[in-house]
């Protein structure tokens, strides 16, 4: 973490100073939020790091969330946490997902555990699967968004009432909110974003529906303090009975709480989940019908309810346009059921999709076309949830081999874990020419941390880490074999071209009052041992002097770390000459390049962003 680079401080380094400036006018703003679940919150912090942006979040409930429905978190989601800083709160609060045990039935009435494997695959992220509350990811976000420089705030028990486009060039969306004291306020923007749930107002307006099936499966999920003799509890565990039906235990986060979805009898053609009038007490028997001979004893249900397997999705996240001003994200455009653990994953990625692409928009840095790449990105990861989610509920349901739910479980761990998405070519996604250059860094996929050596003090640390959620493009410089940084060498190369060369998009692209790194952050990666090099050889750009008092930035550069894992051996990077990994600000790869391939490196800014001499 870095801070003092303009002067000392005291307090949390957490705490921006405050720059409220863009938010002088609370009816005229850049971006209206409506709706202050994980993908609302998602957005509105992200954008929250931008004082020149102006945002408004709203949400008709009477405040924060106090107890979620969702609780999973991928690793892919603890990946996103670091970047927004609090990936240590989730990980010391929350339940780690390590194994996975499977119950069948035993043949002699009861359920015997028939497999047992490993919830995560070695090396598949340096962050674990964990289980915490919806509501503490929502504490989280509002704490980022309150130090903000701006200090944005939910405004709460305020309802999206109309919305509408006009002509109007710089607020073209107008939208009516009717506040608790019985009040119209009318708000004028820049673009709205509706995050507003499966009811979604937003999306009507649009003239969107929610598209699919439902599979009549009714379930009941609860949160329990419970005393059992079932000796997996603390495991997540996947039990089918002989008669009684099914049911997923996720132990929750504090040590006693856990949580059951319990299969529940088939919903006919007319009904609804309502219908079936379904209580805790029904639920309690339910589970323990399943676990017989186990004994369950509830001893307080903390949150239930009851819910209809479906699965259905939008045809598009925006409103259609060449200039798209109105978008949709999280359960507003795909809804599904919740036992594969995505919902809110799946939803916040939608928002830290989006909310890059605003801020790239909004601060003139790219051109409006780039909006245009969040609904085709977002909607065909969707469509791909769907079938995954319709696949593995059937799967849950039948009492077919034993084995055929946990092979599913197996092949599928990647993509429950959020680390399978790959994004299709596009203007900010290229192509795969160079990949045998580095092919643990797959074009289209999110970067794949590993441990480096900070040069500057030794630091041990994993190189994914330094990419915050700051709207900010990463260059990774990653050295041939004998380079140490010295003058002829490739790094030594293409630094002197990002530094002096007017084609250059370190040159084109950042405004000349700001830092070198504003808008794209170079970084280096070594293959000598830390002790062999000299960080005062190294080229300039990658020790850059910045802020008010020129302070040298000593955190551009690393080395390979042999101790634990060579980045050059686990992702594939090829020794023998330099390649460079171009990463968008939500750490998907770009493009992989060779060192010497600066026109393509040049061309592959110039598809969407605009010179600093344009806007």
């Amino acid at each position: 973490m870095q801070y003092h680079l303009n002067g000392y401080k005291s307090g949390s380094p957490d705490i921006a100073p405050s720059e409220n400036h863009a938010h002088s006018n609370p009816n005229k703003v850049d971006v209206l939020i409506v709706g202050c679940g994980p993908a609302g919150l998602t957005l509105a912090a992200q954008l929250s790091a931008f004082p020149d942006i102006a945002v408004r979040i709203l949400d008709s409930k009477p405040g924060p969330l106090t107890v979620g429905q969702a609780d999973g978190i991928a690793c892919r989601s603890m990946e996103m946490f670091e970047a927004f800083g609090f990936a240590d709160k989730v990980r010391r609060e929350a339940y780690w997902v390590n194994e996975t045990v499977f119950w069948r039935p035993d043949g002699s009435k009861g359920i015997t555990r028939t497999g047992r494997i490993q919830d995560v695959e070695d090396g598949l992220s340096e962050q674990p699967h964990t289980i915490l509350n919806q509501a503490r990811v929502h504490d989280f976000y509002l704490e980022i968004m309150k130090n903000a420089p701006n200090r944005l705030e939910p405004n709460y028990k305020q309802t999206l009432v109309s919305l509408r486009k006009s002509d109007f060039a710089d607020h073209p969306v107008t939208a009516d909110i009717m506040r608790a004291d019985g009040k119209t306020e009318t708000i004028a923007a820049r673009y709205v974003v509706g995050c507003d749930g499966a009811r979604s107002t937003v999306r009507k307006v649009l003239g969107l529906s929610l598209r699919g099936t439902a599979a009549r499966q009714l379930w009941g999920v609860m949160d329990v303090l419970a005393v059992t003799d079932f000796p997996d509890i603390r495991l997540k565990s996947a039990i089918q009975s002989a008669s009684a039906g099914s049911l997923l235990i996720i132990p929750r986060e504090g040590g006693y709480m856990v949580r059951m979805y319990i299969e529940l009898d088939a919903l006919t053609d007319d009904e609804r989940a309502a219908d079936r009038n379904v209580s805790p007490d029904m639920l309690i028997q339910k589970a323990q019908a399943i676990l017989a001979p186990y004994y369950l004893d509830v001893k307080n249900v903390v949150w239930w309810s009851a819910y209809e397997i479906g699965q259905r999705v939008c045809e598009r996240f925006d409103d259609g346009t060449h200039d798209p001003r109105i978008f949709i994200a999280g359960d507003a455009c795909h809804t599904h059921s919740p036992k594969a653990g995505q919902g809110m994953n799946v939803s916040m990625a939608d928002a830290y999709n989006l909310g890059w692409k605003l801020a790239s928009v909004l601060r003139g840095q790219a051109a409006s076309d780039l909006l245009r790449t969040y609904s085709s990105e977002r909607q065909a990861k969707a469509q791909e949830l769907i079938e995954f989610d319709r696949e593995m509920a059937q799967i849950f349901s039948t009492t077919s081999a034993s084995d055929v739910f946990q092979q599913y479980f197996s092949k599928h761990a990647r993509y429950t874990a959020g680390v399978e998405t790959r994004y299709d070519p596009s203007m900010i996604v290229g192509c795969d020419t160079h990949q045998a250059h580095a092919i643990g860094f797959r074009v289209g996929t999110r970067f794949h941390s590993a441990p480096v050596i900070r040069l500057a003090d030794a630091k041990p640390m994993h190189l994914g880490h330094v990419m915050k959620a700051d709207g900010r493009w990463r260059l990774f410089l990653f050295a041939g074999q004998d380079d140490t940084g010295q003058a002829d060498g490739g790094i030594a190369a293409i630094a002197k071209f990002l530094a002096e060369h007017p084609a250059s998009p370190i040159n084109l692209y950042t405004p000349q009052d700001m830092d070198c790194d504003a808008v794209i952050d170079l970084r280096a990666v070594f293959q000598q041992p830390h002790k062999d090099l000299a960080f005062d050889e190294m080229p300039q750009l990658l020790r850059p002097r910045k802020g008010r008092y020129g302070m040298v930035d000593y955190e551009k550069i690393y080395c390979a770390d042999p101790k634990t894992e060579d980045i050059f051996d686990s992702r594939g990077i090829s020794r023998s000459t330099g390649t460079m990994i171009i990463v968008r600000p939500d750490q998907y790869i770009a493009q992989v390049l060779p060192m010497i391939a600066t026109a393509e490196l040049c061309a592959t800014f110039a598809a969407f962003m605009q010179p600093v001499n344009a806007t």
